[in-house]
């Protein structure tokens, strides 16, 4: 009885299976969308808002939980030993190799909540919309399973970089911008860039980590088919492309223009070592793992201050 008790206690959460702290990234693009939005329109739909919110975290919460999946199944993650919080998946099916049962269900009632999540939203936008809110959920839908899953396996094949840019950059700005009855505009294109280039640039920095593991696994990233080197100059490349958006955006938007700096505190304060550390250590994962819990730290305070910068041209 009291080996069944700790077992209980020691089982993983729902919240650490679906790795919760990372829903930031799908999160912070859908606040930000939907503050543009309102900023547009001068008018904001709480319940729009609420079911976005739910399509969101459901595809997030799948693609998450089917990582982990398909990963352990294809052998990539039973190999990795230099797993981080910042890189290389939970380890939940490692550890607990009994739950795989459990961690489909889950990924799949994430896309049933996301589904559910679609269907009530249909009926809270004009019907000129309904094309764009579902073609962006198929889509989703796709990557959140295809990503790794076979037969597409997205991040196997060398497309998974592009595949995260999309997913958490032009397309979570899309449908938090189409939630609120707003279609396609030129602040919102000009807003799309800079959400995906964050959330890619932790996948590159565990790129640099996972780069052993991924190769013997078969899964043919930006580093394992480009090298440690090339990968680092990518990582800046991005993470400068993500300063400059920052700042056309806040040129261009209707005043007031300066709230859409605050994004760039991060920049000033933690990328100099975050980068520091990329590029000197790109070849050596265990002094690569502090530059991408940084990166990790430079994603978050980003996503924060965006969302504060957006909201204060709203409020």
């Amino acid at each position: 009885m009291i080996h069944l008790t700790q077992y209980a206690m020691n089982k993983p959460t729902i919240l650490q299976m679906i790795r919760a702290p990372f829903l930031s990234s799908i999160i912070a693009p859908l606040l930000a969308g939907t503050l543009l939005a309102v900023s547009i329109n001068e008018g904001f739909h709480l319940i729009n808002f609420l079911l976005v919110l739910v399509i969101g975290v459901g595809l997030h919460a799948a693609v998450n939980v089917y990582n982990d999946i398909y990963d352990t199944i294809q052998g990539t993650d039973k190999v990795n030993v230099h797993r981080n919080e910042a890189s290389g998946g939970s380890g939940i099916l490692q550890d607990h190799p009994e739950m795989m049962g459990r961690m489909f269900t889950l990924a799949r009632g994430s896309l049933i909540l996301a589904l559910a999540g679609t269907v009530a939203l249909t009926f809270f936008v004009d019907r000129s919309l309904w094309p764009h809110l579902w073609f962006l959920y198929l889509l989703s839908a796709f990557f959140s399973k295809y990503y790794t899953a076979p037969p597409a396996k997205l991040a196997y094949r060398g497309l998974g970089e592009v595949s995260v840019w999309f997913a958490f950059g032009p397309m979570a700005i899309m449908i938090a911008s189409v939630s609120q009855g707003l279609g396609f505009h030129p602040q919102v294109y000009a807003l799309m860039p800079a959400t995906g280039l964050s959330t890619l640039s932790i996948l590159l920095a565990g790129q640099l980590i996972d780069l052993e593991a991924d190769r013997a696994g078969g899964k043919h990233g930006v580093a394992s088919r480009l090298g440690t080197c090339k990968t680092a100059w990518i990582y800046l490349f991005v993470q400068l492309a993500i300063v400059a958006n920052v700042i056309v955006m806040a040129v261009l938007f209707p005043t007031p223009g300066w709230p859409l700096l605050l994004p760039l505190i991060p920049y000033l304060l933690i990328f100099p070592n975050a980068v520091g550390i990329v590029m000197k250590h790109h070849d050596h994962p265990a002094k690569t793992k502090q530059g991408a819990k940084l990166t990790v730290l430079i994603h978050v305070v980003f996503s924060f201050l965006l969302i504060v910068g957006m909201g204060l041209r709203v409020f």
